[in-house]
């Protein structure tokens, strides 16, 4: 993937600009044939520049070789700024955000990224295929389901792309981290003996922004690791691994609590969390207040991370894999956060406003840490066998949910039989 600049942008603007013309109106999707078949054109814009894009050059000229019908107009834009021009102004007529390369447009439709020739490869043929055999169908079709436009996330659209499927699933399942909650309900039912609800309110509030941010930080680390690293799939392989591992461990501690090995916080790590948590109660100002509660976020999260290290490794792996912009990076970085900390905030204001005290069961947690276990085994073997799979269907990641969520019931079912 390579991302368009600003100065093809402003050379795309002036050029509408002094033209007048729209793009939509000289793009010819399908033409006739002498045999009265339909000839399907396919827009094909590149760089010498984007690995990504050399690897779609092959596949491309396979598919002009291999169906006559179908007739591809090839770009490049690194040294053409005419083409560079031509690619702006079909994306804005498409209502598509001209940001990155390789990118196909066909049919009405723009698809940008390339990763096999049986992944995009097979929907770009997939498009082809129906827009020869019906153009007004297909295009109806791309009309009625247009992709939508949502700020800094890009374009969606929801019956080829699951990445934002798949944020919301892999941040669902994050959010319910034992660790996470663990700290969160010992601090508020302590709290709760200051009878104060602005006070919890504050400091709740304050300990999960930070918790946030230090998260974010934290996940923005391995999106740019990876980054660096690019789209070696050795990488993957290795995270598959890490995964794996992670799952097998989280899993464990549901039969074997406390025995081995173990991603939880430390026991020998709760009396100094303990100490700062009983040392809120004391203060007697805001600002001792605020920064006290930041010290124990801070601290918290250093052995959080720890419990929760295979979501995020996972997720932005998989996201270096996407062709996106950089703000777009990060923007799923953040709605990413954002249903993270969901579950913590809904225990602030539930605690805040009832006065309440409640602690997270051993049992609970065992469960807790089942449930995100066996996503992480399945994640794990995903990008083991298929890892474009995660970002191409947009089923995989509800199946792998639905799994987890019922064997863990299962699991626990069977275990309360047993009396376990």
């Amino acid at each position: 993937m390579i991302n368009i600049t600003f100065r093809s942008l402003l050379l795309a603007f002036l050029a509408l600009v002094s033209t007048g013309v729209s793009a939509s109106e000289s793009i010819v999707w399908t033409s006739g044939q002498s045999a009265g078949e339909n000839r399907v054109h396919l827009y094909f814009f590149w760089s010498q520049k984007c690995p990504h894009c050399l690897r779609a050059v092959p596949f491309i000229e396979s598919l002009n070789r291999d169906y006559p019908w179908l007739e591809v107009h090839s770009a490049e834009i690194s040294q053409n700024r005419d083409n560079q021009i031509r690619f702006v102004e079909m994306a804005n007529s498409l209502g598509q955000q001209p940001s990155s390369v390789p990118a196909f447009i066909i049919c009405g439709r723009m698809i940008t990224g390339y990763d096999t020739p049986r992944g995009v490869g097979q929907e770009i043929l997939a498009l082809a295929l129906a827009c020869r055999q019906s153009p007004e169908a297909a295009l109806s079709t791309t009309a009625e389901g247009r992709q939508f436009l949502l700020p800094f996330l890009g374009t969606i659209d929801p019956q080829s792309n699951s990445l934002l499927i798949f944020t919301l699933i892999i941040a669902g399942m994050d959010s319910f981290n034992p660790c996470a909650f663990f700290v969160l309900l010992f601090l508020l039912s302590l709290m709760v003996h200051a009878r104060s609800r602005a006070r919890m309110l504050l400091i709740g509030t304050t300990f999960v922004s930070i918790s946030a941010l230090i998260y974010f930080m934290f996940m923005a680390a391995w999106l740019n690791l990876f980054m660096m690293i690019g789209a070696m799939p050795v990488i993957t392989t290795i995270a598959g691994f890490i995964a794996i591992t992670i799952g097998l461990l989280n899993a464990k501690d549901y039969f074997r609590f406390r025995q081995g090995p173990s991603l939880t916080i430390p026991d020998s790590a709760k009396p100094t969390l303990f100490r700062r948590m009983r040392g809120l109660l004391k203060a007697n100002n805001i600002t001792t207040m605020l920064v006290g509660t930041t010290g124990l976020a801070i601290a918290a999260n250093s052995y959080e991370l720890l419990c929760t290290a295979g979501f995020p490794m996972i997720f932005t792996r998989l996201l270096t894999l996407s062709e996106l912009s950089d703000i777009q990076y990060y923007a799923y970085l953040a709605l990413y956060n954002l249903v993270y900390v969901l579950p913590l905030i809904i225990i602030v204001l539930i605690f805040s406003f009832t006065l309440g005290a409640y602690k997270l069961s051993e049992e609970q947690g065992r469960l807790l840490k089942l449930l995100s276990g066996l996503m992480m085994l399945g994640l794990g073997m995903v990008m083991l066998f298929a890892p474009n799979v995660l970002l191409s269907n947009i089923w995989t990641g509800v199946v792998l949910l639905t799994t987890s969520v019922f064997v863990t019931a299962t699991v626990h079912w069977l275990s309360d039989i047993r009396g376990d």
